[in-house]
């Protein structure tokens, strides 16, 4: 049976044939930026538009699958909850912001975001709320239960894990990503990437690490 995007994205992930499509998808809109269609993506990936369309549904199916599969790229390991530590806590963070900066500073993820704030600021804005609905806030959904964690195992202090996660994704993104999408020549090795992780992560730690012993405030 056929997935839908949902089950798709949401259950096993997609296929290898199915990524192959979507990477077909994120490289076109690298070359043609809005003007992608659904025969341009059959015609890329080697398949059918019958086949597009059993899969994805519509043009706008087959985006949201692309901004899903871009922020699947942007791992949370889990926590144990019972022996979480600060080692293992701080570890989680940094493999994310890592992860998210790779993301982020790809080509792929800058024709897209550049496509999608396009439509945000038009009458097209279905790409502009897939990119928001399924990469911003679905990040935050994954993200939040480790903050979470973190607080009930008295290592995290803050009110509403929102604010924390907020502050965190600021302190990792920085000016990185606006940078990108105007234009600059931004190049971020890898050293670079996990030396911004691991910074990002210790200031949230210092903002928001549980305040213990006689020396606390």
């Amino acid at each position: 049976m056929l997935q839908t995007t949902n089950e798709m994205m949401e259950g096993e992930g997609p296929t290898a044939r199915q990524k192959d499509v979507l990477d077909a998808v994120l490289r076109l809109l690298v070359e043609e930026g809005d003007r992608l269609t659904m025969t341009a993506v059959a015609r890329r990936a080697s398949c059918s538009k019958e086949t597009l369309y059993k899969w994805f549904g519509d043009r706008d199916g087959l985006l949201t699958a692309t901004v899903q599969w871009q922020a699947s790229k942007v791992r949370v390991p889990p926590v144990d909850r019972q022996g979480l530590d600060l080692a293992s806590l701080a570890a989680s963070l940094e493999r994310f912001a890592s992860d998210w900066l790779r993301v982020i500073s790809s080509d792929t993820s800058i024709a897209l975001n550049r496509v999608a704030v396009v439509h945000a600021g038009s009458d097209k804005r279905d790409l502009g709320a897939i990119v928001l609905e399924r990469g911003r806030f679905a990040l935050g959904r994954r993200l939040k239960p480790v903050l979470e964690a973190g607080s009930e195992a008295g290592l995290l202090e803050f009110d509403d894990a929102e604010t924390a996660f907020r502050t965190f994704f600021g302190l990792v993104a920085r000016d990185v990503q606006i940078r990108l999408l105007l234009g600059d020549r931004l190049e971020l090795t890898d050293a670079e990437i996990d030396g911004d992780a691991a910074r990002a992560t210790q200031q949230f730690l210092a903002l928001h690490g549980a305040k213990t012993g006689p020396a606390a405030p």
